[in-house]
């Protein structure tokens, strides 16, 4: 036999329901609103997030494939094959390591930084007209405390 479930939680265990809702709704739309901009600019919204890594990059050697895949959480082989896509697109140039042959540096072509440069302004007004409702659930967020573990013989 099972436990039925109350039509409605306690108030005081909304909260943390009520903060996660509100914290993936404001991603959900940055994310939506960035992959609109990405297409209108001509770039999917892997390319657009290809580009970020490899212009944000500050690591000690100059970006890679690998670097690509680990930023945006990708196969090596699927990495490879978008810088490859995006070389073609006129988006990305290759330049060989010299320190090692097999290892590919990836850099922005004029044309990407030109389009980089616009879509992160659109970007940061969009991140700024965020940033009120963001603020609220990082407050929120700060006030609770992780719910306990369940207890008792069948937790």
């Amino acid at each position: 036999m099972t436990t039925p479930i109350p039509a409605s939680p306690p108030v005081a265990s909304v909260a943390p329901y009520a903060v996660m809702a509100a914290f993936r709704h404001a991603l959900r739309r940055f994310l939506h609103f960035s992959e609109r901009a990405a297409m209108a600019a001509g770039l999917t919204p892997q390319q657009h997030q290809a580009l970020l890594v490899i212009a944000g990059h500050t690591g000690p050697t100059p970006p890679s494939v690998g670097v690509l895949a680990r930023q945006l959480m990708l196969a090596p082989h699927s990495a490879a094959e978008l810088a490859a896509r995006m070389v073609e697109a006129g988006l990305l140039e290759k330049h060989p390591d010299p320190a090692d042959r097999r290892r590919q540096h990836l850099s922005l072509t004029a044309v990407a930084w030109e389009t980089l440069a616009r879509l992160t302004d659109a970007h940061i007004r969009e991140a700024q007209g965020l940033a009120p409702r963001a603020d609220q659930v990082t407050q929120l967020a700060a006030s609770l405390t992780p719910a306990p573990p369940p207890q008792g013989p069948n937790a």
